[in-house]
């Protein structure tokens, strides 16, 4: 039995089936989505059934990503968080058009879905599965916006500013970076510092490969780091432009 965690999908339902098939997953295996299911590709909803159907056959953990809220909000008729049409210039047009054309007891299911996703995982090894990040030093169980979980920056940006040559034990090392045993997150594509395979700062591994964009999508074995990734998501979804 393998644990598995999946970077963030946003509506490319083909790559996902790609990298499950790639990593050869079985029932057996584990696998922590990191959120960001949907707006992007064109196959925000199949995702979602995906995942749903995907949850009755073997474990999988289901993390918030603040697209993924965002979807929800839209769902619910609550637009006090977000401008729509901003929303739409960052995917969200896709994901309405695909729910435009489902049955209201399938949104129903979807929406159900939505309001179960966790806002992160911590397993019994001290690691740390997030959307985004985290501010407060002492974790997350000590945060204070939980909405901080899905949009967050600051922990992945401070990861890459860290002085490699600091030990955790130096007066200077951030105590937010000694909590964790690792902290794996998606969020801010890595695609940003020029890569597109999972990235290893102090304790934090960034496994949003941009696929959302014209990266691909990754899967990695959490205690390996062994990674598989899919075809770049732009080759996929030749016709259509994710977000770009």
């Amino acid at each position: 039995m393998r644990t598995f965690v999946i970077g963030d999908i946003h509506g490319g339902l083909l790559a996902l089936e790609q990298v499950l098939k790639k990593a050869e997953v079985t029932t057996n295996d584990t696998l922590i989505f990191l959120g960001d299911y949907v707006d992007g590709w064109s196959h925000s909803v199949e995702v979602i059934d995906f995942l749903i159907e995907l949850k009755t056959k073997q474990n999988c953990i289901c993390i918030r990503g603040n697209h993924d809220q965002l979807a929800l909000d839209w769902l619910q008729d609550r637009f006090e968080d977000f401008d729509q049409e901003t929303w739409f210039k960052h995917g969200g047009q896709p994901t309405v058009e695909g729910y435009s054309k489902i049955s209201g007891d399938r949104k129903k299911a979807h929406i159900e879905f939505f309001q179960n996703l966790q806002d992160y995982y911590l397993d019994d090894q001290n690691r740390l599965f997030v959307h985004a990040g985290y501010t407060n030093l002492s974790g997350v169980q000590y945060e204070f916006f939980s909405k901080l979980f899905y949009w967050d920056r600051t922990l992945w940006e401070s990861a890459l500013a860290l002085d490699p040559n600091l030990k955790p034990d130096d007066l200077y090392y951030p105590k937010r970076f000694t909590v964790y045993k690792e902290v794996f997150i998606g969020h801010t594509p890595v695609t940003r510092i020029g890569q597109t395979v999972p990235v290893h700062k102090a304790c934090v591994w960034n496994v949003d490969t941009g696929a959302a964009f014209k990266g691909p999508l990754t899967i990695m074995d959490v205690d390996t780091k062994e990674y598989w990734q899919s075809d770049p998501l732009n080759e996929l979804y030749a016709n259509e432009k994710g977000r770009n």
